[in-house]
């Protein structure tokens, strides 16, 4: 491969690493052209299945600041899925078709920035799908705009509620605060008039 292909293939290689949600490393060694064309029709749009040469890929994957665990994967033939869409089904895809086609080995993988191994990559694949958490999350979120409707329209007759009750315990305490006043006026009109009556006559 001459020097400027090589090049163009780093850059192309590093732009994935880059621009992909996660990168599962697989070896594809005894699988036929068929099948390799049928691991890209199982995962559709969410990856894209690429045969790459490790020499190539190491020095993308450096490029790209993947660290040196991912790299030391790159052994014997190779084959990356670069995920652009959801991780999960992605997983589900390769983890679905090594089963059927053990020739497809799971090497591990790097996702949203973080190293997986074979394991984790499988266990990865057992979580539900961006799909259906997004139809629970959409559920949840129903029923609490319900309740949150319900405790809206239940505010304005609660602030009447609050309101009418302030009204009358303001009425009860201007009531009680008037009767003192009232009996302070009247003993003090008692009192002026035992004044006049005790007065000498002149």
């Amino acid at each position: 491969m001459a020097k400027a292909d090589k090049a163009a293939a780093i850059a192309e290689l590093t732009e994935e690493f880059q621009s992909s949600n996660g990168a599962v490393l697989t070896e594809y060694r005894g699988l036929t052209v068929a099948q390799l064309k049928e691991l890209r029709t199982n995962l559709g749009e969410n990856a894209r299945f690429a045969v790459v040469k490790n020499t190539l890929t190491k020095i993308a994957a450096s490029d790209a600041g993947l660290d040196e665990e991912f790299r030391n994967l790159l052994q014997g033939p190779s084959a990356i899925a670069f995920v652009k869409g959801d991780v999960v089904e992605a997983a589900k895809g390769l983890r679905d078709f090594a089963k059927a086609n053990p020739l497809l080995v799971i090497k591990g993988g790097y996702i949203d920035g973080k190293p997986m191994d074979a394991a984790e990559v499988t266990q990865l694949a057992d979580l539900e799908s961006r799909e259906v958490l997004l139809a629970k999350l959409a559920g949840a979120m129903k029923g609490s705009m319900a309740n949150a409707a319900a405790l809206f329209n239940a505010l304005p007759t609660q602030a009447a509620q609050l309101a009418e009750a302030l009204r009358a315990k303001r009425e009860e305490a201007g009531e009680t605060a008037e009767a003192p006043a009232v009996q302070a006026d009247a003993d003090a009109a008692e009192a002026a008039d035992a004044d006049t009556a005790d007065a000498p006559a002149e």
